[in-house]
């Protein structure tokens, strides 16, 4: 499973209760097809690895996508304007 920091789960709360206030849905994290990942709110899934804060499930990952991102870390890093964005930091 990909490790989530404190960090990010925080950003990743603000994300999902700024586009819905369905307790049930949280946000997924996918490959898009250029490769990059993106993130979309969904319901979860069967075999969906879960990542919850504050009782919230903040990040849904398929098993395929969690086995290719199981030595990684998501992480917040400060952007130039001020803003705060997700990233992922890649190790081995």
């Amino acid at each position: 499973m990909i490790s989530v920091t404190d960090a990010a789960k925080e950003l990743l709360k603000e994300t999902l209760l700024a586009h819905t206030d369905e307790r049930e849905l949280g946000l997924r994290l996918r490959m898009e097809a250029d490769g990059d990942f993106g993130l979309i709110v969904d319901r979860e899934a069967e075999g969906d690895q879960v990542v919850e804060h504050d009782r919230l499930k903040v990040l849904l990952v398929a098993e395929e996508v969690a086995a290719m991102l199981k030595r990684n870390t998501l992480d917040v890093r400060d952007t130039a304007d001020g803003r705060s964005e997700l990233v992922l930091l890649i190790t081995g």
